[in-house]
């Protein structure tokens, strides 16, 4: 099995080395390409105005100065000798669940692979939850590979991305695999803060609030909340079905 790994963090994240860990209990068969720089927050965007350049790294390894998109495209059109079978894209330094699937390069790596009609999977580590800077990487590790075969073995829908988020708990203090739908905080825990530079001018950074809200049962957010391993299925449709009913039913033209 070919198996193609990328991320947002970046050609040198710590999550990187570790997803290649656990593709390797996959196959020996393993290729990578992945920003020079990070790439968090960029979601699916795809690089148009400029070019995008690439640094071979080692035999079939690349840093792409570009996005997650760029990677997996670059990649699969012309870096690798085939087409993967697979793609990981991960391990991401903290959780890819809630509304946070959408700003998520992570899950736009694998999203990029779907449309291309491979296979694909994204991988998050949950940080902070125990305490400020907690981030057990060794729990990704361990259990990585564990969550993949089964997956693997039955296969999913050719529209479907798998996205799948490790609780920030030791290995051993992982207490299940739960199968989730994404779930919506009720908290806004996005925020900005403002600050001022030495010739007098307003900047910002933007950044986000370890605040827990009270997600569902059945929920991403409530399984990572408890400590389990979730896993969802994610899609790119963002119809409304429901409300597209109602809005048909009511339409007067």
């Amino acid at each position: 099995m070919k198996i193609l790994l990328t991320n947002d963090d970046g050609i040198h994240a710590p999550g990187l080395s570790i997803l290649e860990s656990i593709a390797r209990e996959l196959s020996d068969d393993i290729w990578i390409a992945a920003p020079e720089v990070e790439q968090s927050g960029q979601s699916r965007s795809i690089t148009l105005t400029q070019p995008v350049r690439t640094r071979k790294v080692r035999e079939q390894c690349w840093a792409v100065m570009g996005t997650p998109t760029d990677c997996v495209l670059l990649a699969v059109l012309d870096l690798m000798d085939e087409k993967p079978d697979l793609i990981l894209s991960g391990v991401n330094r903290g959780q890819n669940i809630a509304e946070d699937t959408s700003l998520s390069g992570t899950i736009a790596g694998a999203m990029f692979g779907m449309h291309l009609g491979i296979p694909s999977v994204a991988l998050s580590q949950a940080q902070s939850f125990r305490e400020r800077g907690s981030l057990p990487w060794e729990t990704s590790k361990q259990w990585g590979a564990k969550v993949l075969k089964p997956l693997i073995d039955k296969g999913w829908p050719d529209d479907v991305v798998m996205n799948i988020n490790f609780p920030d708990r030791e290995p051993d203090d992982v207490a299940g695999i739960e199968i989730t739908r994404q779930g919506f905080r009720d908290e806004q825990i996005i925020h900005t803060e403002r600050r001022e530079d030495l010739r007098g001018n307003d900047y910002y950074w933007i950044g986000f609030k370890g605040r827990l809200s009270k997600p569902d049962e059945g929920t991403d957010l409530r399984a990572i909340y408890e400590g389990r391993i979730s896993v969802t299925p994610l899609h790119v449709d963002l119809t409304h079905n429901r409300y597209l009913e109602e809005l048909k039913a009511s339409w007067r033209t």
